[in-house]
């Protein structure tokens, strides 16, 4: 893991000012059928009307589909820029999401608190991701579940052009994220024995890691 290690900041930074309305604008269509793929993942495991927390949600997108669903979602979320643009996008949307100003590695939420989390395309960029990790096991309620969905670090070029020509981007900003996979997200995503040696020391009763696309999906089980 030494290469992923080098490859962390040393602390948490957030998508800010021109760079999240941008991320806003021009990622939104692609994003969306994405999120909706992701809120069938929740709504195919948790309960009706369960207690859903998003940790780094970005602009809300998840958050949103899943309150629409009639999930209770809180977010969490590191940069200001981004908790108002997501609380301007649950207004427009007609949803109450409770969106605040926090770090993955000290969630301001009491124990105990959500029955699901969810955190999807974040995890990497994580400083301290074994606090996250422990974070997320402490206010999730017994029994709880947590998926965490990033990409994977030994993805092939093969796999990073698929997954592009599936999410309708064009132009520029085509060009920008499939550079964008292919070298930094690349470069900072963990192997699937990354996330082995991080969930082993935490206090996760059992976790299940399967392989979707560019990425994975990592189920942790209170």
């Amino acid at each position: 893991m030494a290469y992923m290690k080098k490859a962390r900041q040393k602390k948490d930074l957030g998508i800010t000012g021109k760079m999240a309305k941008w991320y806003d604008r021009n990622t939104r269509e692609s994003r969306l059928a994405e999120m909706g793929q992701y809120a069938d993942l929740v709504s195919g495991y948790a309960a009706a009307g369960a207690k859903v927390l998003e940790v780094a949600p970005g602009p809300g997108y998840l958050s949103v589909e899943l309150a629409r669903r009639g999930f209770g979602v809180t977010g969490v979320e590191i940069s200001a820029d981004f908790v108002e643009i997501e609380k301007r996008n649950a207004s427009e949307a007609g949803v109450a999401v409770d969106f605040r100003q926090g770090n993955a590695s000290d969630l301001p939420l009491p124990d105990g608190t959500f029955d699901f989390i969810i955190c999807s395309a974040a995890f990497k960029n994580f400083s301290e991701p074994l606090k996250a990790l422990n974070e997320m096991h402490r206010v999730l309620a017994a029994e709880g579940t947590a998926l965490i969905l990033d990409m994977n670090h030994d993805a092939t070029m093969e796999d990073i052009r698929a997954q592009m020509d599936s999410n309708g981007m064009k132009g520029l900003d085509y060009w920008f994220v499939k550079l964008s996979f292919s070298t930094f997200l690349k470069n900072g995503a963990y192997t699937q024995s990354g996330f082995e040696e991080l969930i082993a020391q935490t206090a996760f009763r059992r976790h299940e890691i399967v392989k979707s696309g560019i990425g994975f999906q990592v189920w942790l089980y209170k």
